[in-house]
Parts: C-alpha cells; sequence; structure tokens
C-alpha cells in the first residue's frame, strides 16, 4: 500500500509518496506558495492540487500537516471570509496583552490551555479580527487551522471538519491536558460563539476523497516532524527555517506561566512542549546578502572566524521576536572595531546569533523536565556546515544532522499508514534515516556574551514597543 504525506508549510507544499511497511519514499513534488504574513487559503489549495498531481490518486490513505495557529475563518456556507493571517503576523501583539489582562493572568492561562498568548497564536488574531474587522468577525460561523482546511477540502467540503489534539493545542482555545476545545475562550476572543472543528483521535480516519482513499487526522508542522523523526527521550528537536523551533516529547503536559514554552500536545497521544522564535534561516539569509554572497558562501566565511567572531555580537530580532517576548523589536550588532569588520566575523556572528537564540529555547525546556542527552538538527539552514559544525559548541551537547528529508511530510504519511494500518496500534516503526553526528568543546562565553547584549536591550525594545 502506498501513502501520502502533505506538508503545507509558509513557503510551499511538499507531497511525499511512501510505502505504508517502511516509508521508503517513492515519489515526491512540490510547488510554492506566496510569501507574506497572511495569505488565501485558496493558493494552497492550488499549491497541493500541483505539487499532488500523479501522486495523490496513487495513495490509500493521505495525511496533511501545516503551519501550525493559521486563522482561516468561514461563513456559513463554508466560503473563507478573508485571508488567512498566518504564525508569523505580528499584527495582534495588543490583543494579546489584552487577553492575558482579562481572562486570570499568565497562570490561569499556562494552566487551561498551556499557553500565554502571544501574537502568533490563533486566539490573539480572533480578537484582532474582532475589534479591526468587525464585520467579518459578524460573518465568521467557523474557524479551521490549515491543516483542518485543507484535509475538508480533499474530502470535497462534504465531511464534517476535523483536526487533531496537536495542531488544536497552538490555537488558545484548547487544553492539552483535557483534550478539549474551551469554546468559551475563543467566544471571548471572537466576540460571538463560533463552531470549532472536531477534535479525531491520533490514528482516526477523519474522511474519503472523492476517489475514496482514506485521510487521517493530520496535525501541525511540528507535530508531524517528531513523527517523522520517530522522536525519543532525552532528544530535543532543533529546527531551523522560516521559524526556529525546539521541542522535545513529553508524558506529561506543560504549563509554563512566562509563556517562554507552548504547552502543545503532539500527534501520538504523548505532549510536545516547544519554544518558538520568528527570526531563524532568514537571518543568515539576510547576512548573506548583505556580504553579497549565498548561504554556501556564507558558511565558508563563517568557518574562517574565530569562536566568539573577533567580539562581533549580534542580536538576531530582525522582524520581531516571539522568545522573549518582543514583537517590536530589531536586531543589534554590538562589538565593533576597526579590525574586526571583517566579512568572516560577520558571517560567524550571524550563525552564533541564531543557534544562541535557540539554545536560549532548549533551556527554557528544562521546567518541563527536558534534559538534552543531544539535539538533533533539521531544517534548510542544517544544511550549513557551518551552524552544524559550530552548532555542538552553542548547545553543549552531541548534535545530530539526519539526512536531509522532508519530515513533517514523512510524519504526514506515517499518521495517514498509522490510521490505515494499524488505528488499534502504535504508529508504523518507520526506520529513521542515519545521521552525522557533530561533537565540539562548548563555548561558554559566546553565550555569555549573546545573553548580555539580549539582556542589556530589553528596556529598549520595551520602550520601542510603547512608541
Amino acid at each position: 500500500m502506498l501513502v501520502a504525506g502533505v506538508d503545507s508549510s509558509t513557503q510551499s507544499t511538499k507531497v511525499l509518496l511512501c510505502r505504508a511497511e517502511d516509508g521508503a519514499v517513492v515519489g515526491q513534488a512540490s510547488a510554492p506558495h506566496p510569501d507574506g504574513t497572511e495569505a488565501d487559503p485558496e493558493r494552497w489549495w492550488q499549491a497541493l492540487t500541483a505539487a499532488g498531481d500523479g501522486l495523490l490518486g496513487r495513495a490509500g490513505a493521505v495525511g496533511v500537516a501545516a503551519q501550525q495557529h493559521g486563522m482561516i475563518v468561514l461563513d456559513e456556507a463554508g466560503q473563507v471570509i478573508r485571508p488567512a493571517l498566518l504564525w508569523n503576523d505580528m499584527r495582534s501583539a495588543p490583543q494579546a496583552a489584552a487577553l492575558i489582562a482579562e481572562m486570570g493572568g499568565p497562570e490561569q492561562w499556562a494552566r487551561r490551555t498551556g499557553l500565554v498568548p502571544r501574537a502568533s497564536f490563533t486566539v490573539t488574531k480572533l480578537r484582532w479580527l474582532a475589534e479591526q474587522e468587525p464585520d467579518a468577525a459578524a460573518r465568521t460561523a467557523q474557524v479551521l487551522l490549515p491543516h483542518d482546511w485543507l484535509t475538508w477540502r480533499l474530502a470535497g467540503g462534504l465531511a464534517e471538519a476535523a483536526t487533531d489534539r496537536g495542531d488544536a493545542s497552538g490555537t488558545g482555545y484548547f487544553s492539552p491536558a483535557e483534550g478539549t476545545w474551551l469554546p468559551d475562550t475563543a467566544e471571548a476572543a471572537l466576540g460571538k460563539p463560533v463552531r470549532l472543528p472536531r477534535v479525531a483521535a491520533p490514528a482516526e480516519i477523519v474522511a474519503r476523497t472523492p476517489a475514496g482513499a482514506a485521510l487521517s487526522a493530520g496535525t501541525g508542522d511540528n507535530m508531524g516532524a517528531a513523527l517523522g523523526l520517530g522522536l525519543n527521550a532525552g532528544e530535543v528537536v532543533v529546527s531551523i527555517g522560516t521559524s526556529g523551533t525546539a521541542y522535545a516529547v513529553a508524558a506529561t503536559p506543560a504549563a509554563d506561566p512566562s509563556g517562554a514554552v507552548a504547552g502543545f500536545a503532539d500527534a501520538t497521544g504523548r505532549f510536545l512542549p516547544l519554544v518558538a522564535t520568528v527570526n531563524a534561516a532568514r537571518v543568515l539569509v539576510v547576512t548573506a546578502r548583505m556580504l553579497g554572497t549565498d548561504i554556501e558562501g556564507l558558511s565558508r566565511l563563517a568557518l574562517e572566524a574565530p569562536p566568539g567572531a573577533g567580539g562581533l555580537v549580534l542580536l538576531p530580532y530582525l522582524d520581531g521576536e516571539r522568545t522573549p517576548d518582543r514583537p517590536d523589536a530589531s536586531g543589534v550588532l554590538r562589538g565593533l572595531t576597526g579590525s574586526n569588520t571583517t566579512a568572516q566575523n560577520l558571517a560567524r556572528a550571524a550563525v552564533e546569533a541564531v543557534l544562541c537564540s535557540l539554545a536560549d529555547a532548549v533551556d527554557h525546556l528544562a521546567g518541563s523536565g527536558i534534559v538534552p542527552e543531544r539535539v538533533i538538527l533539521i531544517g534548510g539552514a542544517a544544511r550549513s556546515e557551518a551552524v552544524r559544525r559550530i552548532a555542538p559548541m552553542i548547545f553543549g551537547v552531541p548534535t545530530a544532522v539526519p539526512q536531509p528529508a522532508e519530515y513533517v511530510a514523512l510524519g504526514a504519511a506515517r499518521q495517514a499508514a498509522w490510521a490505515a494500518c494499524r488505528p488499534s496500534g502504535q504508529p508504523p516503526g518507520w526506520r529513521r534515516p542515519a545521521d552525522a553526528e557533530y561533537r565540539a568543546e562548548p563555548c561558554p562565553q559566546v553565550r555569555a556574551r549573546y545573553a548580555a547584549l539580549r539582556d542589556d536591550t530589553a528596556d529598549w525594545h520595551e520602550t520601542l514597543g510603547r512608541t
């Protein structure tokens, strides 16, 4: 039997066709998405149709994983009312602060939802819609996440919309501990009751395509990657893509009142405490452009510089930041002298900055009982040799880099195989591709200088947010 996994990310749709018994990839394709912080969901459907041409029709089961937090609002007829607001849209930061104040403070939010509202989460976008586009809010009858909507479209729009506990746990109106929606929270954010998709079991078939292929519940992109990797205890995934994330599987739900750790559920019935950053691989792209080179050139330059980049320290908050919560922040470069302003040092400072930001994210997971024995590095930036070699210096533990693969789509395919072939058991035991392990002496002084810059700019960034 063949199964298909879909990854509908910020940048593109990827489709993998895999053998259900062992996960071997027998076909794959992709199609791009438009850039931006909001998007017409129809463009995702067009990309899925293009990427899935010749692949989806061969699959006996299909799973969809997609970018988390996106807000798709539908009217009573099931029509999209406005472009979806995406995870990287920061305009709802004032609404996030208001929701925290209105509904019991951060401790109450963390206890009920596993989250403290940030501009990324769906609940804050609902409040923004109510305040800024009241006519659209008044027409809103149902709210879906990107993977929910795509699964519903694959079913021809005829079945009841469904989601899974993993993606639902990123909305801000779901209880991961109880596995249920909190409809009163969604209503308080939007100002009116709203329908939410049914929460399906991890290995459930939620619908079928018009051609008869089974549709699994689907999940969020981070949950899909964890499933695709077959994540084990003691392993922390650090993904450096459009966003940066650090996460691990856990047996118990997380509730961090600081808001740094998002207490997500995973796609298997466990939990997935996660810390996300807005700034990740794009920092390297922008720095490479400044230096008149590409990512490979940036990597070569960075490896020519010493640890610490000759004293240059970059705070990589180019597009605001989610962790720490600085939506109005900007980047800062400290330590410039007449002798250290070289292309090599600037390249090294950019790589170290992204890794230090994500090492901070890994540190936040300690409060959820996560003690990393090694880091698994994935995402587009993991292809950079500089990122691979410098990572263990910053993280302080061995860093494994699996063979490049579309792990989100692979996880979606694995879920589809689980639902179609063994719904009462465990996910199929697909073998993780071999990885390369990197080791190096830790460089605590690099992290110390980064932490000093991060902390010294906190008040300045807060002032920017008030002006």
